[in-house]
């Protein structure tokens, strides 16, 4: 990790991870918008000032594990593990590109800093919660993490999950629902509600925190939290706005996974502009 960042530091690097996740879909041509620009703000913070890992060495065996469920908004983590320098920048430019390191759903095999290839949604918090349960039996300290979308509630496997990790008091674990209320097909509350969400999880034996997803310090507090949380796993349900920062994709169902061309890239970068 590198240094801890402050607020402003930390709005400046997701302003900048922003650029780069439209700069991405523009060249490629497709992708995910939608949903990278509604949960930069928590992998900014996570990345910058909680998580524990070592870029010079992606599988150092104490670092803290992330495993990104939502696999389609994997331009905003690429971003994030360009900057650390997993990888080139360059590499960028190559996103979904026929035999490139950058998938449209993120693959361990070729991408340093990934902990499991993902993109069939439902199946992330299975997977970390038995890296919780292993960390926990093999007595290593590390943390877990696991970034869910809303929509992606709507799938069985999250709730068998979840049941096992308030079972097993998996209090090493964390999980993030970034909760823009929108999936491909609508608003979520449209195809198949989930809420009341916070008593499903208090039913499931989880420790609930509740944040504005784009207020940076309100995320850290939330992380700081649940590492303090003893007993139970947490899940921070995060609510945002998706497309978050480009003003014609905000709260638009339609940019879930389309592209910008280029007369809209030309927009959102305008809105994106550095700021001191």
């Amino acid at each position: 990790m590198t240094h801890h960042l402050n607020e402003n530091e930390l709005k400046k690097k997701a302003r900048h991870h922003r650029r780069d996740i439209i700069k991405m879909l523009h060249k490629a041509g497709s992708g995910h918008p939608g949903g990278s620009l509604s949960s930069i703000d928590i992998l900014t913070v996570l990345y910058h000032n909680v998580l524990r890992h070592n870029p010079e060495d992606p599988n150092w065996a104490d670092r803290d594990r992330f495993v990104l469920s939502k696999g389609h908004i994997c331009p905003a983590l690429y971003s994030i593990l360009s900057d650390f320098g997993y990888f080139e920048r360059e590499e960028l430019k190559h996103l979904r590109q026929y035999g490139c390191m950058l998938q449209g759903h993120p693959c361990m095999h070729h991408t340093p800093g990934l902990e499991i290839s993902s993109g069939s949604l439902g199946q992330g918090l299975s997977v970390a919660v038995g890296i919780a349960l292993g960390a926990r039996m093999n007595k290593t300290d590390f943390r877990t993490y696991c970034l869910m979308g809303d929509g992606e509630l709507q799938e069985g496997q999250v709730w068998e999950a979840s049941m096992a990790a308030g079972h097993y008091k998996l209090d090493n674990l964390c999980a993030i629902v970034d909760k823009n209320g929108l999936q491909i097909d609508g608003k979520v509350d449209d195809v198949m509600t989930i809420d009341p969400l916070t008593d499903k999880f208090l039913a499931f034996n989880w420790n609930v925190i509740e944040i504005d997803g784009h207020e940076v310090l309100e995320i850290e507090n939330a992380f700081r939290q649940a590492s303090q949380f003893t007993g139970k796993p947490t899940v921070i349900i995060a609510h945002t706005v998706k497309g978050k920062g480009v003003s014609y994709m905000e709260n638009a169902p339609g940019w879930h996974g389309v592209a910008p061309d280029n007369e809209q890239l030309e927009i959102a970068l305008a809105e994106l502009k550095e700021v001191e």
